[in-house]
């Protein structure tokens, strides 16, 4: 496989455009903080990765009353890479643009306020843009409105693998010359107080730190945004002189089959996965440079990763989660973290895993702790899982 990546588009915590997000995460700086939008007080974890004062101008007014925040989240991200890219629509056949989007718990702030209109006023109270603002391909539909994009397009819900899986299988797509471009990435919005508590009913959110492969670990903490990438027919690319980041080269996923929301154990369908990317890639285990993590935060998720990993790879390879300065995007996870591999490309930086303190014997990779380092990368694999037992994987190689 090879596909070009031409653009990037960033919403998150450490910024809105990849400059200051990217000038923010090989920085290594924490922007997690308490929850001040509602009361959190009585949910087990009070501290989110949050994006403040968001410019919303890109998009009308009129449509921001009618769309979630995970749909907003996605439009500006797009309208990033587009621009990033030097994409011109006007001289695109549409019907050759494709939209993958990966989200794991659809519009909840939405749906969330009319349910509760709908409880206290009636169903008259209830907002008629309901119906299309909350549901999961919310954001591939008002992307596709917008800017006029008609081709075979998917939306993705894979809990926290849907972004990964979503370049994926656009990569795939466009790999068997079915559409010329296509927008690929994922969006979240889980910082509400419905959302926030499916995620704390699991059991899997810290009460403190993001910390993964620490002793003291004890889950992750949410974070909100959306990361979206154009890829494109390397020919298609060339063709028009676009700026090629780099090119996805392989990609697997497979399933563990053992728990309704705990990993593998000893990560089998990881290991798989693993492989089954570096195969269609082409590439031995030692070409790879950099891997960059799930990082779940859970003792077994972060075991089981481990064990993946080192029995591919062995011990030296450089593994970290820059997503523990702003925290874990759910289902746009794996988009972000395909963008910072990027980033770490062009530079030849390798962002931290921060918050590391204390050694877990069962953890004893290198997870490049509290600081970022200097390191050629021309070849990196990201990892995104899901509960029950989803395992997904990409390689990407420098452009």
């Amino acid at each position: 496989m090879k596909v070009a990546i031409t653009g990037i588009g960033i919403v998150a915590p450490p910024g809105v455009c990849k400059e200051d997000f990217w000038q923010n995460v090989k920085a290594g700086k924490s922007f997690i903080s308490p929850i001040t939008r509602f009361d959190a007080s009585k949910y087990p974890s009070q501290v989110a990765g949050q994006i403040e004062n968001l410019n919303t101008n890109p998009i009308p007014r009129r449509l921001l009353k009618k769309i979630d925040k995970f749909s907003i989240f996605a439009l500006i991200a797009t309208e990033q890479a587009i621009k990033d890219a030097s994409l011109n629509l006007a001289k695109e056949d549409p019907y050759n643009i494709g939209i993958f989007i990966g989200n794991a718990l659809g519009g909840w702030l939405y749906a969330e306020t009319e349910l509760r209109d709908l409880y206290v006023e009636g169903r008259d109270g209830v907002s008629p843009y309901l119906a299309s603002a909350w549901f999961p391909a919310a954001p591939q539909g008002q992307i596709s409105i917008f800017y006029g994009i008609k081709g075979y397009s998917k939306t993705v819900v894979a809990d926290r693998a849907s972004a990964l899986m979503a370049i994926g299988y656009a990569a795939k797509v466009i790999e068997n010359k079915k559409l010329n471009i296509a927008f690929a990435g994922g969006t979240e919005a889980p910082v509400t107080p419905y959302a926030l508590l499916c995620c704390s009913t699991e059991g899997s959110l810290s009460k403190g730190l993001y910390r993964p492969f620490d002793k003291e670990r004890d889950g992750f903490v949410v974070g909100e945004g959306a990361g979206i990438l154009v890829l494109e027919d390397v020919e298609h690319a060339l063709k028009r002189g676009a700026n090629i980041y780099g090119f996805i080269t392989g990609y697997g996923s497979f399933c563990d089959g053992v728990d309704r929301i705990m990993p593998d154990p000893n990560g089998k369908g990881l290991i798989k996965a693993i492989k089954a990317a570096l195969d269609m890639a082409g590439y031995k285990p030692t070409d790879i440079d950099y891997i960059c993590a799930d990082g779940v935060g859970t003792k077994l998720g972060d075991i089981s990763e481990t064990r993946a990993i080192k029995e591919v790879f062995g011990k030296k390879i450089p593994v970290s989660a820059p997503k523990t300065m702003f925290g874990y995007l759910l289902g746009a996870a794996g988009a972000v973290d395909v963008i910072i591999a990027l980033l770490a490309m062009q530079e030849g930086i390798i962002p931290p895993t921060i918050n590391y303190q204390t050694k877990d014997p069962e953890c004893d990779l290198d997870y490049v702790p509290n600081k970022s380092r200097p390191k050629e990368v021309k070849r990196a694999l990201i990892i995104s899982r899901g509960r029950g037992g989803i395992n997904a994987v990409l390689t990407i190689e420098r452009g």
